[in-house]
């Protein structure tokens, strides 16, 4: 059965991969729900012929969503190849690697008591420990990383709804920029990260302290700043100068993260301005913020 789609029978293929307990399910429901065609846990060598069935039945089939992990006991070891083949038939391939820290992954198999899949005959932290280093190299060559510590179930699924959003053709990477706070940690799963916190902050001003960067009076304060307009002014550039090079590159999505204090006003803010300024010079945008349900109230 052959993999060559033809011009009208190409197929968008996103495969989930990643840590046993990461939200992989979660992450392949989401697709489910935008149309994708999905199958979880696929035997990698098995993935040629299924996409071969999706050239065969066309209509229905032209977006599929696949999870593949270590359940698969080829996988690592094929995946690479298979993806290879897939590219050169002319289908368009993004890998979702999904990942989270130790601590939350032994605390999520803890809390549903489910069995790791190398658990057998180790215990939960060498299981762990053994599945990063496995992984390790598919995760340095996904296309999308994604890491799942901090997200609830309703934030994964935004997440992932962002990550597979059609783009317009030639406008180079899907941009997805996210504003947080870093006291509830770093946003250690984009691409570009920017400290703002140099800016004057809006909290310490008690008229604006329970308002928010989507607030015109703390939009105008943080906007206001000369420190904020040359910070912006540097930062277009950078990009103007960096998104067509991703795009050169095969880079279909890219986050950039926007980081203050408590990821309430300051990273809100520019966030926001950002995401017009670039959403104006033709690029595909999205902006979301990490933090503002731990705002104050």
């Amino acid at each position: 059965m052959s993999i060559a789609p033809g011009p009208e029978h190409s197929i968008e293929i996103v495969v989930v991969t990643g840590m046993s307990g990461s939200g992989k399910s979660t992450a392949i429901n989401a697709l489910e729900d935008q149309g994708y065609y999905c199958i979880d846990n696929l035997p990698a060598t098995l993935i040629p012929r299924f996409i071969g069935v999706c050239i065969e039945s066309g209509e229905g089939m032209s977006r599929v969503g696949l999870g593949v992990d270590l359940r698969d006991v080829s996988y690592v070891a094929t995946w690479p190849e298979i993806k290879e083949q897939l590219v050169a038939a002319g289908h368009r391939v993004n890998v979702v690697f999904l990942d989270a820290s130790d601590d939350v992954l032994l605390r999520r198999f803890s809390e549903t008591r489910r069995s790791h899949p190398l658990g057998q005959d180790r215990d939960l932290t060498e299981a762990i420990r053994d599945e990063r280093e496995a992984l390790n190299v598919l995760r340095e060559s996904a296309d999308v990383l994604v890491d799942t510590s901090g997200y609830s179930v309703h934030q994964l699924k935004a997440r992932i709804n962002d990550t597979i959003a059609r783009r317009d053709e030639g406008s180079g990477p899907a941009l997805t920029i996210r504003s947080f706070g870093y006291k509830y940690g770093a946003a250690s799963d984009a691409d570009l990260v920017f400290d703002v916190r140099f800016i004057p902050n809006p909290y310490f001003i008690e008229e604006m302290r329970r308002l928010t960067g989507l607030d015109k009076k703390v939009t105008d304060f943080v906007l206001g700043h000369e420190e904020t307009t040359g910070f912006l002014k540097h930062t277009m550039e950078l990009l103007e100068f960096l998104l067509p090079k991703y795009a050169a590159e095969g880079k279909s999505y890219l986050t950039i993260a926007m980081g203050c204090t408590g990821g309430q006003h300051r990273s809100v803010a520019i966030a926001e301005q950002l995401g017009r300024e670039l959403g104006q010079a033709g690029f595909s945008v999205k902006v979301r913020h990490r933090d503002l349900e731990n705002a104050d109230q």
